[in-house]
């Protein structure tokens, strides 16, 4: 059985396509290359599942994306504290390149604005811009889950246009909140910028931090819990630049975009999503990026304060009996319940009838249930279906008619 989530990501991005406004980056000649057209959408769940449409696998440079790995390692390297010296933590309410300091401390707003980022760069161990831009280059690659390189040509692209980071640098150097040559940390950063990924690449990295850090695959620990944590909480107030604060009300699910046109985002204990799509908004983010991130959250109910009171996993159990397979599902099912449900369908099985139990489901919401009555007609082609549905979660046409 094929997925209804890959016919949905495809009529998404069918149907986002016509947002054709904005502009491609300019400043980079590379970026100024970008093929307008070029749209990609992944997701990728906490159980390693990943869902793609479009060009979710052409590769790009990951920008200010690049950002989130690089403050993972600070705080990794000099410990939340120390960090915090330097950078703060507060929506800075300006464009993502505006020269400014805090008044009071010399501090750059956040991380994820390109003061804050340089800083941040400074502070990663290592010897030289190169060292410490193959410890990020490995960090993307382990939570990618393959390996990637910088876009040579991107990167010096990027430091033939660099002098506001420059100056950037020269500035945080005079507050007092850079030890390294500021020349340094630009190439750095730069190539930081640089690396190649793709939707798929961003998506699998997001499914890991909203996994707590832990791989989707065998709960290897990646990345310190407190570390993801940290860095969602900046992400959910700062990784929209001065457009975060509508962001969060309208899409609510903390987010970071790259003027490469990708925006990643990251929904705790459900899945991490990517969009590509070069042509910018005026705030430097992605025009369809920003289109199917409503989307998704409108229709599948993603934003995070839509969240389960309970924490059971929604599959109760998969057992076999006289030649029928019963799926027992339970507790509060949400989108990411309901998928580990459509998951396991797309498996198929031994059996020629098939139950989908809801007994022990308490609160199935809209998204839930028009995945799970999908699930239901599909399986209808190749077995005989039924939905035990006591409680009426479903709505009757699905749960009496699933082959319909």
């Amino acid at each position: 059985m094929r997925s209804p989530i890959d016919d949905y990501l495809e009529r998404v991005l069918s149907d986002c396509r016509d947002d054709d406004g904005g502009d491609v980056a300019t400043g980079n000649r590379e970026l100024e290359q970008a093929d307008p057209s070029s749209f990609g959408i992944a997701l990728a769940t906490i159980d390693g599942t990943v869902y793609t449409a479009g060009d979710a696998d052409h590769e790009f440079s990951i920008q200010s994306i690049g950002k989130v790995p690089a403050y993972a390692l600070a705080l990794r390297d000099r410990g939340l504290e120390e960090v915090l010296e330097r950078v703060d933590t507060e929506p800075s309410g300006d464009a993502f390149n505006e020269i400014s300091l805090e008044a009071e401390t010399g501090r750059p707003r956040n991380a994820l604005i390109n003061a804050g980022a340089v800083a941040v760069h400074g502070m990663i161990d290592g010897t030289d811009a190169t060292d410490r831009t193959d410890r990020i280059i490995d960090l993307v690659s382990t939570l990618a889950g393959r390996r990637v390189e910088v876009d040579t040509d991107v990167h010096r692209a990027e430091l033939a246009s660099d002098d506001h980071n420059t100056a950037l640098a020269y500035l945080l150097r005079s507050a007092g909140k850079l030890d390294c040559e500021p020349d340094e940390v630009v190439d750095g950063y730069a190539a930081q910028s640089s690396i190649k990924v793709s939707c798929r690449d961003l998506a699998v990295m997001g499914s890991v931090l909203a996994n707590g850090g832990l791989s989707t695959g065998d709960d290897e620990r990646l990345l310190e819990g407190w570390i993801t944590r940290h860095v969602l909480s900046v992400m959910a107030t700062c990784g929209m630049y001065d457009g975060s604060g509508s962001w969060m009300a309208t899409v609510g699910i903390p987010a970071k975009s790259g003027v490469s046109g990708a925006i990643l985002g990251v929904l705790p204990g459900q899945v991490g999503l990517a969009v590509w799509s070069p042509q910018l908004d005026a705030q430097g983010n992605s025009v369809r990026g920003v289109a199917v991130f409503e989307r998704l959250s409108r229709d599948m109910e993603l934003h995070m304060m839509h969240v389960a009171p309970t924490g059971r996993p929604a599959l109760r159990s998969v057992t076999e009996h006289d030649g029928t397979t019963v799926l027992e599902l339970q507790g509060d099912v949400r989108f990411a319940g309901a998928e580990i449900v459509a998951s396991r369908a797309c498996e198929g099985f031994d059996t020629g009838a098939v139950v989908l139990d809801l007994t022990h489901v308490r609160v199935m919401d809209d998204a839930a249930r028009r995945l799970i009555g999908e699930v239901a007609r599909r399986l209808g082609d190749d077995y005989d279906v039924r939905i035990e549905d006591p409680n009426d979660l479903m709505d009757p046409d699905d749960a009496a008619n699933p082959d319909t």
